[in-house]
């Protein structure tokens, strides 16, 4: 028997971030907004994914989806321990996107702000209720 310890084994790479989504085309249009280039004819799909630059996948699965192999998943039950959060050009791009997101209709969970940590800040939320940090750089 050998010892764990001892057997080198690769270290495993974050390769997909999942969302959990009650409307796919909701969804989709909200990421849109933020710059993804989601294809239009996957509003109806079960499962959709893009790779971002870098090399990571962001994904979404209807909640059908999610109990054709988990028949006990529950929303309540999942909760909301995600946020995805967006690097902005500068301070204004946050102040404009926060406000085209909430036109669009996206709750507000934090207006625009000047952190003390040297960001312009907002959060947003996504259409299942996901958290979604909009941020750039403070200048000097």
């Amino acid at each position: 028997m050998t010892d764990p310890q001892s057997s080198p084994r690769p270290t495993p790479r974050l390769d997909l971030v999942g969302l959990v989504v009650a409307d796919m085309a909701a969804s989709l249009a909200f990421y849109r907004r933020l710059g993804l280039d989601l294809p239009a004819d996957a509003d109806g799909a079960p499962h959709v994914e893009t790779t971002l630059p870098g090399g990571l996948r962001l994904a979404w699965d209807t909640e059908e989806t999610i109990r054709s192999f988990d028949p006990s998943y529950t929303r309540e039950a999942a909760g909301n321990r995600t946020s995805l959060a967006f690097l902005c050009a500068d301070p204004a791009a946050v102040d404009a996107l926060f406000a085209e997101l909430t036109a669009a209709g996206a709750p507000v969970h934090l207006a625009p702000f000047d952190a003390v940590w040297g960001q312009r800040y907002a959060t947003v939320l996504d259409p299942d209720g996901g958290s979604v940090d909009l941020f750039a750089p403070l200048p000097g």
